[in-house]
């Protein structure tokens, strides 16, 4: 078989440090802010010449959590409830011959820092803090929207959301810019479709605390919220 290396160029950072609580789709929580740090051999200002002209930007990255695990050519998708098999290749799985993932993200900025050269703002990411990134490209409205596209049995769980309620001096103890994206991420039902007892109380970690929470019916209540 022919084969081809490919390797880090960057990384990703935010809020989300475990897997359990990170939105399932990009854009599904866009307060939620990241930086994509390059790769030293790849910190360079013409590298990212024009890059800000663009509203949105596509990240090709690895499923590193997965590394390890063997591929499947048959899946369990969570929002099916883990009991129904799809083909690999019509999900999103990690569980793919090559663990390669492609989100698409809003540019909010190019920012450049003193100790790791230009680096990239964006928001609504769907990956974990510390993802490997294999490449940074532009989102061209004309040839990569297709508003008129099908998305197979996905398209019976685009909403999915839960109202959230969070007592104030829970939510107060985040500081304020990262509020909004605790509620997007718990909004989006972190949990697998499977689970809907209503005693049990699940825990996520986000922005450094642990946020417990039980979910009656579509009402999500957050119950306790500590420094991790």
């Amino acid at each position: 078989m022919d084969s081809a290396e490919i390797f880090p160029i960057a990384r990703i950072y935010n809020d989300f440090d475990e897997k359990f609580g990170v939105p399932r789709q990009s854009g599904l929580a866009p307060s939620v802010r990241s930086v994509v740090v390059f790769e030293k051999p790849y910190r360079s200002r013409e590298a990212l010449r024009g890059i800000d002209g663009y509203s949105h930007l596509w990240l090709i990255w690895h499923f590193s959590e997965c590394d390890g695990k063997a591929w499947s050519p048959t899946v369990r998708p969570p929002r099916l409830g883990g009991n129904r098999r799809m083909g690999v290749f019509a999900t999103r799985s990690p569980f793919r011959p090559n663990r390669l993932g492609l989100s698409s993200v809003k540019l909010e900025g190019v920012e450049h820092t003193a100790d790791k050269g230009d680096v990239l703002i964006v928001s609504g990411a769907d990956l974990m803090n510390g993802t490997p990134i294999f490449d940074v490209k532009p989102y061209v409205a004309y040839s990569d929207s297709h508003p008129e596209a099908v998305s197979g049995f996905a398209d019976y769980f685009s909403d999915y959301s839960l109202s959230v309620s969070c007592p104030d001096e829970l939510i107060s103890k985040l500081c304020e810019s990262k509020r909004g994206g605790l509620i997007e991420m718990l909004r989006c039902d972190p949990r697998p479709s499977y689970q809907n007892d209503p005693d049990r109380v699940y825990a996520v970690v986000y922005a450094g605390f642990e946020v417990k929470f039980t979910v009656s019916e579509k009402e999500l209540t957050v119950t306790d919220i500590k420094k991790k």
